[in-house]
């Protein structure tokens, strides 16, 4: 048998005639086995020579839209295409054999975990050499051979020579053996599992040969060019349990990430540089309580459209005993607010664990979860004790922050009548409160009325609503040149509890 040049070529051709040897001997289980590992390796390997060149057909189509490259991908695409379509119709001839095969040693194409008889020797011959199906896989090879070398000329000349595909009979001695045919070489008193074998071999030639022709085609173009249609943020940091003072190391980037497409990073509202390798690190010393530390990453996906992703890194601070409290939404405790807990007795069960505090109330609502509910501003200390062993964190202690009145998107000052006029009420917002959740509703108001189409003052007193609808016959007269204020303004927040808002005022125009 001539040995191709290519040194994986010689490896299988080696491998499977020295399993073939050791078949005259016994077909036994180890044997079996030995070509079934074989027959796995190559289908993994056809898989990623598939997986290659449709990486290259993706980059012809980029190619293509490109005002630079696209007169010679319009060239040599439709070569690569065709390279593409000879070998899918050789790979699908050569599946419909194994199938054949398969099917004839008892298997079951509806049930892909069905069993077959790997070791008959009888199936193989029959189909293959006695029925003539060999022949025909060789000739569709020398045919596939012919019409791939004739795809273009130049390149064609360049493989003629190292083109993976054998179809030469192996040499034998003896005056039987030099009679014998390819298909009887390859499959004659084969057993099914090596015939099947030796069929993903001859696939793995058209695959190989395949590839090597559209890389070849592409390489006429340009560069290959991977697109990335994926874009991910990575935030990360060394640890997420600490104890007091220790630093956290967090790291940041983007994925798939192009030097000239790097993402910015701000950790804990910092903007943070980047290192080499396109992420940003910082450590981040941690206080005596639990908390998080906010992550942006802003970037520019494929397209070049901005795109932002905010992650929280929630940390724990320990203690000697390994308890922990952390504050699950924010980092200090709200009046009037469920201000939710997570507390660990470290390596003691929570039936072990009991939590206290000194400023208001404490209730549990599951294994270790519970809602805190300060009374007064100031501090409030939680106390664990663990199965005897206490420890306290200490949490300061707020109100919830007045609301910003706004009308629309102002708060006031210089807007458009047209603009104004279009407003349906006051809303009360919660600027940069971190507690999630958090909402006040206006209650009543004043309105106020001057200047242009209004000799007299329009006045409104106690109205009880947060729209206009009490006041639109005011609104109506308000035009360029009225001055609008909106005075005792009252919102009702968390508790039920009534705050007055700042007066606004407006001047149309």
């Amino acid at each position: 048998m001539a040995l191709p040049k290519e040194p994986r070529q010689k490896m299988i051709n080696l491998m499977y005639l020295v399993l073939t040897a050791l078949l005259a001997l016994n077909v036994s289980a180890e044997i079996i086995n030995a070509f079934k590992v074989v027959d796995n390796s190559l289908t993994t390997t056809n898989s990623v020579v598939n997986r290659s060149t449709e990486t290259i057909m993706e980059s012809f189509k980029i190619k293509l839209e490109s005002p630079e490259s696209k007169v010679k991908a319009a060239e040599w695409m439709p070569k690569a295409q065709e390279a593409v379509r000879l070998t899918k119709e050789v790979s699908d001839y050569i599946d419909q054999l194994k199938m054949k095969i398969k099917v004839e040693a008892g298997f079951d194409p509806k049930d892909p975990e069905s069993k077959f008889k790997e070791d008959n020797v009888d199936i193989a011959t029959r189909i293959m050499d006695k029925q003539g199906e060999g022949e025909k896989l060789r000739n569709k090879l020398i045919e596939y051979k012919k019409k791939m070398l004739a795809i273009d000329g130049e390149v064609g000349k360049m493989f003629e020579k190292n083109i993976p595909v054998d179809t030469e009979i192996p040499k034998a001695s003896g005056p039987k053996l030099a009679k014998r045919t390819w298909a009887y070489a390859y499959f004659h008193m084969t057993p099914t599992v090596a015939a099947l074998t030796m069929l993903s071999k001859f696939q793995n030639d058209v695959k190989t040969t395949e590839s090597r022709f559209v890389n070849e085609f592409h390489n006429r173009v340009g560069q290959v060019v991977v697109r990335f249609d994926a874009f991910e943020p990575i935030v990360g940091s060394n640890t997420t349990y600490l104890f007091p003072g220790q630093e956290m190391e967090i790291t940041a980037g983007l994925a798939a990430f192009s030097k000239s497409k790097l993402p910015t990073v701000t950790i804990a509202g910092a903007p943070v540089e980047l290192n080499e390798k396109g992420m940003a690190v910082r450590k981040y010393k941690v206080g005596s309580t639990s908390g998080s530390v906010k992550v942006v990453v802003n970037y520019n996906d494929q397209d070049g459209n901005p795109q932002k992703k905010e992650v929280d890194l929630n940390y724990t601070v320990g203690t000697a005993t390994g308890a922990f409290v952390s504050a699950e939404k924010v980092k200090v405790m709200y009046i009037g607010l469920d201000n939710e807990l997570a507390v660990s007795g470290g390596n003691v069960g929570d039936e072990k664990v009991s939590v206290s505090i000194n400023n208001g109330s404490l209730s549990k609502i599951g294994p270790g979860r519970y809602v805190a509910k300060p009374a007064s501003q100031g501090k409030a200390i939680v106390t664990v004790n663990a199965d005897g062993k206490t420890s306290s964190f200490e949490f300061r202690v707020k109100t919830v922050p007045d609301p910003t009145p706004m009308v629309g998107a102002s708060k006031g000052g210089r807007i458009a009548a047209n603009v104004f006029k279009a407003q349906r009420g006051i809303r009360a917002e919660l600027e940069n409160f971190v507690f999630e959740g958090v909402t006040f509703t206006v209650t009543g108001y004043t309105f106020y009325a001057t200047g242009k189409g209004f000799p007299d003052a329009g006045v409104r007193p106690g109205v009880r609503s947060n729209t206009f609808d009490a006041v639109q016959d005011l609104i109506n007269r308000c035009g360029p040149g009225t001055t609008v204020v909106l005075d005792e303004i009252k919102a009702v927040g968390p508790g039920g509890n009534t705050r007055t808002l700042p007066t606004m005022a407006f001047n149309l125009y």
